[in-house]
């Protein structure tokens, strides 16, 4: 949605409304995966600003969070079940969205029954060890697979979490096969 009348990437977004924005990506998203073109709605969420916004901070209310920020989402989610989906590069209440476990697992895929694969927004800076623990996927455009596996030997992370990353970035690649 646009949040901000100043933010660079309102080109990018559909409405400052979440039920028209969530719409419109539903229809955008079943039109691009009825011919085999994987989807991959952006920037899950609150993404305000272009300046810094790697360093952004966004606090705000759980309510204002699902009422607002998330809603169109869940509408794209839910109606159209894109392959795929990006994260935005800030921080929402002192936690970066690609290292929350609250918003991958517990909302998007708990809650929506999200069933594809999470990307990170470009060169995010994020901790590798907590992507993979907290529900992403797959790190653009680098990856580190010298601390991923020091962090499996030192318990930080569990094979299983390496599967179900591995296992989503599958599920993709199989259907678009």
């Amino acid at each position: 949605i646009h949040r901000n009348p100043l933010c660079g990437r309102n080109f990018e977004y559909y409405s400052e409304d979440p039920l028209i924005a969530g719409k419109f990506a539903a229809v955008k998203v079943k039109g691009m995966q009825s011919v085999g073109i994987a989807a991959t709605p952006k920037h899950f969420a609150c993404n305000n600003k272009e300046t810094r916004r790697t360093f952004s901070d966004s606090r705000l209310s759980e309510r204002a969070l699902r009422e607002i920020y998330l809603r169109g989402f869940e509408i794209c989610v839910k109606e159209a079940n894109p392959w795929g989906l990006m994260n935005s590069y800030n921080i929402i209440n002192g936690r970066r969205c690609c290292e929350s476990y609250e918003q991958l697992e517990g909302i998007l895929r708990g809650e929506w029954g999200f069933d594809g694969m999470v990307t990170t927004d470009w060169g995010t800076p994020e901790d590798h060890k907590k992507l993979v623990r907290n529900g992403n996927d797959l790190s653009m455009p680098w990856g580190y697979p010298d601390q991923l596996h020091g962090a499996l030997l030192t318990g930080e992370i569990k094979r299983g979490h390496l599967e179900a990353r591995a296992l989503n970035i599958l599920k993709l690649i199989l259907r678009l096969a």
